[in-house]
């Protein structure tokens, strides 16, 4: 009887008063200029790599929020396994057709959102969410 591997959410980084008071006193206002120069270098051909490098870290611009990772504990033996994507052509075409103008509404909405202690919840969860809603990333 094969036993079922073990998978373990890795998450490490600041307690969440630190990451409060990174968000209050700079991540707010540095997050949207690390958006805006992040889209705008993703617009064009030369800056496209560190724009989607960039907004692949906007959460931790914003809150210090740690990247995950996931951790497989199988047959006695660990190893870390990295989430499979799209196929590259699809995510290349979706980034010409709708990628680029819908992530600029999306980042909008979301640092708007960050006015308000209620529209914070939704903020972060968008945030978390650009690569997929510019690329079709998948984390």
């Amino acid at each position: 009887m094969q036993r079922q591997p073990l998978v373990i959410e890795r998450r490490s980084g600041p307690n969440l008063l630190i990451r409060a008071l990174y968000f209050i006193l700079f991540g707010l206002w540095f997050s949207g200029i690390w958006t805006a120069v992040a889209w705008v270098l993703c617009v064009t051909i030369i800056g496209l790599p560190f724009g989607l490098w960039m907004l692949n870290r906007l959460p931790q611009v914003v809150t210090l929020a740690p990247q995950r990772s996931d951790l497989v504990i199988s047959g006695g033996k660990a190893y870390s396994v990295a989430v499979p994507q799209h196929p590259f052509l699809l995510r290349a075409v979706w980034f010409i057709v709708a990628g680029w103008w819908m992530s600029a509404l999306w980042l909008i909405a979301a640092w708007a959102l960050c006015a308000s202690v209620i529209g914070m919840v939704i903020a972060f969860w968008m945030f978390d969410r650009v690569p997929a809603v510019i690329t079709l990333a998948r984390n």
